[in-house]
């Protein structure tokens, strides 16, 4: 199998498929999030804001995460830094970028939603915007390809020799199953407080990708992989916490 295209020509035009995967996955991400708030009467006048905001803080944190990581490429070729398109963007980096940065936009413009209900509204969009993104980002980037492997799963991917573990794919359908999951224990345990979903999103996000990066991607004395791997069990930790403060059932207004 040849390997997957990173690229299509529209007459003199030349579109990188990896960030116009990202596009449609970040777009799909939003109209869901939009639409979860909109079911549970919360105001989106500020979401198209929000949103924007986070992405743009998202991408440069993931660049600069990917950056640093692997210092040892981009000091002998600095210009690389900025070819994009040719993937490098670290899960990690745009999380720690825009985690707080939505914190703070959600206390300035959702002040009367509480932090965890709000979060809880959202987790679901992102994990299906990180699924869609998976199947059509790193999948159609160079080098977005795990481990190579001899086995009839293997896939060619640009900028690798041999075939490689389809980790992309693998990974998509690992997000597709944890939506599946939260929508689940969303409707199951709708009687619970908030943060429920966020903190079993946590739990089971933080430790696939730990796994994920031990197994399929990361390499023997990679500093970047190891550090993948200690953050992807800093936030199932952080989901732990979440979900043991959340209340066993939510008070129901009693009306007279």
């Amino acid at each position: 199998m040849e390997p997957v295209p990173t690229s299509f020509h529209l007459g003199p035009l030349t579109f990188h498929t990896y960030g116009f995967g990202l596009a449609i996955a970040m777009y799909v991400a939003y109209r869901y999030g939009e639409h979860r708030l909109k079911q549970r009467g919360i105001p989106t006048e500020h979401f198209a804001s929000f949103t924007i905001t986070l992405i743009v803080v998202a991408l440069i944190g993931a660049r600069v995460a990917h950056v640093l990581t692997n210092l040892g490429l981009y000091s002998s070729h600095p210009l690389k830094v900025f070819a994009v398109w040719q993937g490098g963007l670290a899960s990690f980096g745009a999380l720690a970028a825009a985690i707080p940065v939505g914190w703070v936009l959600a206390r300035r413009w959702w002040l009367e939603t509480g932090l965890m209900a709000f979060a809880d509204a959202l987790i679901p969009a992102v994990v299906l915007g990180w699924a869609i993104g998976r199947f059509l980002g790193p999948q159609f980037m160079v080098g977005g390809g795990g481990h190579e492997t001899h086995q009839w799963f293997g896939m060619r991917y640009a900028g690798q020799e041999g075939r490689r573990v389809p980790v992309p794919l693998i990974q998509g359908l690992e997000d597709a199953a944890l939506l599946g999951l939260l929508l689940f224990v969303e409707k199951r345990a709708a009687s619970r407080g908030p943060g429920l979903v966020t903190g079993v999103a946590l739990i089971i996000w933080g430790i696939v990708r730990a796994l994920d990066e031990r197994l399929l991607l990361g390499q023997e004395g990679w500093t970047g992989s190891i550090g993948v791997q200690i953050a992807g069990l800093v936030m199932a930790l952080c989901g732990v916490v979440i979900v043991l403060r959340v209340p066993r059932s939510a008070k129901t207004p009693v009306s007279n």
